[in-house]
């Protein structure tokens, strides 16, 4: 048992550091014949090195070159939102859409509303398209 003394008002007080019920849990313990278990110090867990993995030059620069292609996208893109925002399609018969695949086969309309439409579907898929790039460069880590 610890006992540690205090001084209060130029007297002193003996006071004890384990409780009255401790004592009598410890005595209730051994009376019925359980072990009573020593109060065990923790170890402290060692600290371990941080330990800095080697990066050779070719992966460095490997990395370096995605991290451009990221980039060079988004400068791709931002351009043409930049073109996209550009195109007026309100004036009537003066705006058109033309499409032509591998084949030769070609689509072609004047239909604003259509026009509007696809415009609008392009600039929301450039636009979401150039967030996920911006967000991988934030996240790049060379």
């Amino acid at each position: 048992m610890a006992t540690a003394i205090a001084k209060q008002n130029g007297t002193a007080k003996k006071e004890t550091t384990t409780t009255k019920k401790a004592v009598q849990e410890k005595l209730a313990k051994e009376a019925t014949g359980q072990k009573t278990s020593p109060v065990v110090k923790e170890q402290p867990k060692p600290v371990q090195p941080i330990v800095k993995p080697i990066i050779n030059l070719d992966d460095r620069m490997q990395k370096f070159e995605q991290l451009k292609g990221l980039a060079h996208q988004r400068e791709r893109l931002s351009t043409t939102l930049t073109e996209l925002n550009r195109f007026k399609y309100n004036q009537s018969d003066s705006a058109s859409f033309y499409m032509k695949d591998s084949q030769g086969l070609e689509f072609k309309t004047t239909n604003t509303n259509l026009i509007q439409l696809v415009t609008n579907h392009l600039k929301n898929t450039l636009e979401n398209r150039k967030s996920e790039i911006e967000k991988q460069l934030i996240a790049f880590e060379l």
